[in-house]
């Protein structure tokens, strides 16, 4: 049975998980294949922007049932190298070189949690329920902690993580874990509205954009920090696509990524 698929159309990837049988659960085979998907997305030339989603009534529910069976009688050492396989998942998502889009059309617990806080932008439909469940087994939210924790905020993680309790979509908006919460049937036109900005965009300043928010966020503020911003600001604006940009903008023309 595939866990997903992967399509590509009009400069657009679109990863889908496609076991909503089983609530497009985690195994070691769907962390595989999901690494590898991004992986190849994020290399792909013809690809300017990554669309996460998920079919029926759950995005992701977490670990399927059948791993943490086999997890539960794994070593120390043997827990070691799974929980590192979905790190580098988790990495491989969080520092994709294309923007990506996490469309949330149904339920998010425990490691889908992660999951949602490594795309770039995340839209969810306005039944969605949120949870970092991992507490009420005698778990932590270890592994995807730095991404949820960069998306939601100490403070909320504080609670959340503590209390293991459900959160409504509103709620997951409020403290800016998604950036919008709309009905289902306004799911598709949000993500179409962001896709249609970040096509409308030069290609490697999005891409230097997304590097520059990685390097920046949480970082101390200092003559290092400051040295840094210097040096990419200069890159791109001695770069082709930026001194191209810039000359369509003053000459009023399209510069060359823009269609007609």
């Amino acid at each position: 049975m595939t866990a997903l698929t992967l399509t590509v159309n009009g400069g657009i990837a679109r990863i889908t998980l496609t076991q909503p049988e089983i609530r497009n659960a985690f195994s070691d085979e769907v962390i595989a294949d999901l690494t590898a998907a991004f992986r190849t997305a994020g290399e792909r030339p013809d690809v300017r922007a990554i669309v996460l989603a998920a079919e029926g009534p759950a995005f992701c529910a977490g670990a399927n049932l059948n791993w943490m069976r086999r997890m539960a009688d794994y070593s120390r050492d043997e827990n070691r190298v799974d929980a590192g396989l979905l790190a580098e998942m988790l990495r491989v998502i969080y520092e994709c070189p294309k923007p990506t889009i996490a469309r949330v059309q149904g339920d998010v617990y425990a490691g889908g949690m992660g999951l949602v806080a490594c795309c770039d932008m995340a839209v969810a439909v306005d039944t969605a329920g949120f949870c970092l469940s991992e507490v009420k087994i005698g778990l932590i939210p270890a592994t995807i902690s730095p991404y949820v924790i960069r998306a939601m905020g100490a403070r909320a993680s504080h609670r959340y993580f503590l209390t293991g309790e459900r959160f409504s979509a509103q709620e997951a908006h409020r403290i800016g874990y998604v950036h919008e919460v709309v009905e289902a049937e306004q799911l598709d036109s949000v993500v179409d509205g962001w896709l249609k900005h970040l096509l409308s965009a030069g290609p490697a300043a999005v891409r230097a954009c997304k590097r520059l928010v990685l390097d920046v966020a949480e970082r101390e503020i200092n003559e290092q920090l400051i040295a840094s911003t210097v040096e990419q600001i200069a890159n791109i604006r001695a770069s082709s696509e930026g001194k191209e940009g810039v000359q369509a903008f003053l000459s009023k023309s399209k510069p060359s990524w823009l269609p007609g």
